[in-house]
């Protein structure tokens, strides 16, 4: 059994003192003046032993109190020199290191405070992970590239979370980044690292999309390089053709003759191929004003008809309700006319393309040729095309037009085998 310091200390003087009371009675109760003073002595010895005592637990005290205020992690406690020496040297270190505590403490407290501050303002998507690799936190961003809320993120981990870049990123190791285009039109960085906390490592998934950067970048390479092609072509097929028209009349061979037309016409036909591609350079800012994007689809969708029919195809629309958005009526018409195109071109006779519209998202599906998934990465990057006489201008020229209206849009193939060309307006009206 443990007996506390303090009371085996009392214990001893007690007894001490009893034996020297039994001791004198015993010896000096007949001298009753040495009796007597005796008996005071001993009366001052519990005296001053109790005053060592008291000196002896001051120490003691104000460690406890020392103890109990950092446990309560309360670093304002400071205590006052009492004038023992011994005690306020004990309560000097104290002070000081409470001071120190206190200082590290807040620089903590400030330091976290920024860090917060800096990743819920962050751009780019951070989820921070705890010991068990689930998700103990997430930033703004990151809810909104998930398109959740926090709550529904938190203690899951990656593949729970039903997200397909997440789940292509699980297997990231601490230290690594990879680039990826999950859709064919958004690009991301991923970087996975880690920090410490508490002597234990724990790791955090950054996620930064590349997409404008890339957009604008490669819209500038190829914007310079079509512009001075056309700029060539155009000075040139000018000059050529005049020169063709003026020897075409002092020729009266009539297949040289045919020989300049054909080549005329071949010349107007380069011509007006790369205003097609000049097009896309010069597509204007849209002019948006209130439209109803349902009638808007009703006429689209008559339009293509005849060419769907002279295919053998089922051409249908779908308009749930009235919807009026602020757009450009002549880009979005050309929009649904490229994509209506090349939903009816991917499909055999018998096969279907459906345009279905309401107040969130239009959606062209057809349930022809699925696109392979090698391919469906490269759908959205400028003039690629998987047409054997195509030129890549219609999918460019919609992803422009989407872009400007800051419409989200995406083209795959579903698990049903239906290939689904979706524009969401949500997003970008709310």
């Amino acid at each position: 059994m443990n007996v506390p310091l303090r009371t085996r200390y009392l214990i001893y003087i007690a007894a001490v003192h009893l034996v020297l009371i039994a001791l004198i009675w015993r010896v000096l109760r007949d001298e009753k003046v040495i009796f007597i003073a005796s008996e005071l002595l001993i009366l001052l010895s519990v005296y001053i032993a109790l005053r060592l005592y008291r000196a002896f637990r001051q120490p003691s005290e104000f460690i406890a109190s020392g103890i109990e205020a950092i446990q309560d992690k309360d670093f304002t406690v400071k205590f006052v020199p009492t004038g023992n020496l011994e005690v306020d040297d004990l309560i000097r270190v104290y002070n000081l290191m409470i001071d120190q505590l206190r200082q590290e403490r807040t620089r903590q407290v400030e330091q976290k405070f920024f860090l917060d501050k800096l990743i819920e303002a962050a751009p780019i998507a951070i989820l921070i992970f705890d010991f068990d690799e689930r998700i103990a936190s997430v930033n703004p961003r990151a809810c909104q590239l998930l398109g959740m809320k926090p709550s529904e993120i938190i203690d899951k981990q990656l593949p729970e979370l039903g997200y397909s870049l997440l789940a292509q990123v699980a297997d990231l190791a601490d230290g690594e980044s990879r680039t990826m285009k999950p859709n064919g039109i958004e690009t991301y960085r991923v970087l996975r690292s880690n920090f410490m906390d508490r002597g234990f490592r724990r790791s955090f998934l950054m996620i930064e999309e590349l997409t404008p950067e890339i957009l604008a970048t490669e819209k500038k390479a190829y914007s310079k390089v079509i512009r001075m092609m056309a700029h060539e072509v155009n000075n040139s097929i000018g000059a050529v053709n005049s020169i063709l028209d003026v020897t075409k009349a002092y020729v009266s061979e009539p297949d040289v003759q045919h020989a300049i037309r054909v080549a005329i016409e071949r010349n107007d036909r380069l011509n007006r191929f790369m205003r097609r591609f000049a097009d896309v350079v010069r597509l204007p800012q849209p002019q948006k004003r209130l439209a109803d994007v349902a009638m808007l689809v009703r006429n689209v969708v008559r339009l293509m008809q005849t060419q769907a029919y002279g295919r053998g195809i089922s051409l249908t629309g779908f308009a749930e309700e009235t919807t009026v958005l602020l757009i450009d009526i002549e880009q979005m018409e050309q929009v649904l006319v490229n994509v209506i195109k090349n939903a009816i071109e991917a499909c055999e006779p018998g096969q279907q393309v459906e345009v279905i519209n309401n107040a969130r998202f239009l959606l062209i599906r057809n349930n022809g040729q699925p696109i392979p998934e090698a391919l469906a990465v490269n759908l959205f990057n400028p003039f690629y095309s998987t047409k054997p006489e195509g030129q890549g201008i219609g999918l460019t020229l919609t992803r422009e037009v989407l872009l400007n209206h800051q419409f989200s849009f995406s083209l795959k193939t579903s698990e049903a085998g239906w290939t689904e060309f979706l524009i969401e307006f949500a997003q970008s009206q709310s």
